[in-house]
């Protein structure tokens, strides 16, 4: 029984510590899976395992341990943040595989990468066709980005000479049901502005799941009710 309390403890001042560390060391580190941040997790992830269940380890080593390193990480954070050598040497630098609609070889060889993995990154891309390509850069987080060739580029609504309205950032109104007061008060909405366009719909708030003010102004709601008899339920 005292080895489930101490695992007990320890699994929740593993997850608390986890948590600080991660706020801590910042977005960028946990998505994007570049060296550092492959060492970062799985470091940090057997770390946080031992102080969870390891009994056989002392609990303030492992917290003391984890702490060092996540000080260690903050700290390589900021030198790549100062210096682009420092930047390079931690995270590695974007590799060109494509330039001019010429596969390189040697920048393949040096990624470990063979054609059909570049194919199949391609075809991601909804690239079937390598013509298509002008430049091709394999990313710090192991992704491809793609320079299509002019004559495979998407028509815009620019090249056809259409003028486009101004496009807003989408506001979230409610919630669960809930109305979300802080986005109405920044946004200079209010719960009378909302109430009314709830009554032009013939509609209440309890009836209200979920509605966002979308990108171009409009209202969008979606009901608890939503009248489908046969939800489609693909296993």
């Amino acid at each position: 029984m005292n080895d489930i309390l101490e695992i007990l403890i320890r699994t929740i001042c593993a997850v608390v510590l986890i948590m600080i560390i991660t706020r801590m060391l910042g977005k960028q580190t946990i998505a994007q899976m570049t060296y550092h941040g492959f060492v970062a997790a799985i470091t940090l992830g057997s770390i946080t395992a031992n102080l969870a269940f390891n009994l056989s380890l002392k609990s303030w080593l492992l917290a003391f341990s984890l702490i060092t390193f996540s000080g260690v990480l903050y700290m390589l954070t900021l030198a790549a943040l100062k210096s682009r050598n420092a930047r390079n040497w931690i995270s590695g630098k974007p590799t060109v595989v494509v330039e001019n609609g010429k596969i390189l070889e040697q920048n393949l060889k040096k990624l470990k990468l063979t054609l059909d993995t570049l194919t199949q990154e391609l075809r991601e891309k909804d690239i079937f066709d390598i013509e298509e390509v002008e430049y091709a850069v394999f990313e710090l987080n192991g992704r491809i980005s793609v320079l299509r060739k002019p004559e495979y580029l998407p028509v815009i609504r620019r090249d056809l000479g259409i003028s486009s309205n101004k496009i807003a950032f989408p506001i979230e109104l409610i919630m669960d049901g809930k109305i979300i007061v802080k986005n109405l008060k920044q946004n200079q909405l209010t719960k009378e502005w909302l109430d009314e366009e709830l009554t032009k719909r013939g509609l209440s708030l309890e009836q209200v799941f979920y509605a966002v003010k979308s990108t171009t102004g409009n209202l969008f709601l979606d009901l608890y009710k939503d009248n489908i008899h046969q939800p489609i339920d693909k296993e």
